[in-house]
């Protein structure tokens, strides 16, 4: 498959996941692709290696295209202290890659608090992960058994991504408990995220921030 063919093709399944106000985008990773980065964006990731810095760059591409779709132009997509994007003013997003494609969402903050993306190869999670993945409240039901603990790894990725800038805590696997059947998860905090994939050609979750934090 061609490497537009094979956007394409994830881009259609990435689409019916978003509500109408989250813009999402994919992009497969190229050699060069460093370049792509701003000279702002550039500065705040010296010292990463070379094959980060190239999913950087097609991620931070990306995210720029979307951005730009909603009227904001050349702006540089800055790293916090954390590792986390920094977005302009008004705008949630999230970016992800894993080795060989790039993905990003982009919303209003008056349409979405906040959300986060996640993307994985549609392969089986190697055991040891998944044992400090998986917990016990967890529900892996309604998915393939092949591809359900690496999908839960992936949404508990894109929840830690949505929860960062509204609660600013640092979560483990133990602080996220997911719902696959339902499409749901919840924080230890009690931050509830609504959660909508798809399994193939890639693993792409989408994590979307309800309006308040839950009761504990």
């Amino acid at each position: 498959m061609s490497d537009s063919a094979a956007e394409t093709a994830l881009l259609a399944q990435m689409e019916r996941l978003a509500p109408p106000a989250v813009r999402l985008g994919c992009r497969l990773i190229r050699a060069g692709d460093e370049a792509l980065l701003l000279p702002e964006e550039a500065v705040a990731l010296p010292a990463r290696r070379l094959v980060a810095r190239r999913a950087s760059g097609a991620a931070r591409a990306l995210a720029r295209g979307l951005l730009a779709a909603e009227g904001m132009t050349s702006v540089a997509i800055g790293r916090g202290p954390a590792g986390d994007p920094l977005w302009p003013a008004g705008f949630a997003g999230s970016l992800a890659h894993d080795d060989e494609m790039a993905v990003a969402a982009v919303a209003r903050k008056a349409d979405i608090a906040s959300l986060g993306i996640d993307v994985e190869p549609a392969e089986p999670l190697p055991d040891e992960i998944a044992a400090l993945a998986v917990m016990p409240g967890d529900v892996l039901e309604g998915v393939h058994p092949r591809l359900a603990a690496r999908l839960l790894f992936s949404a508990k990725e894109a929840v830690y991504k949505a929860a960062y800038p509204l609660d600013g805590e640092i979560l483990g696997y133990e602080h996220i408990g997911v719902d696959l059947a339902r499409g749901e998860a919840v924080t230890a905090r009690g931050r509830r995220m609504r959660l909508s994939f798809c399994l193939l050609p890639r693993i792409v979750v989408l994590a979307v921030a309800e309006d308040q934090p839950a009761s504990r």
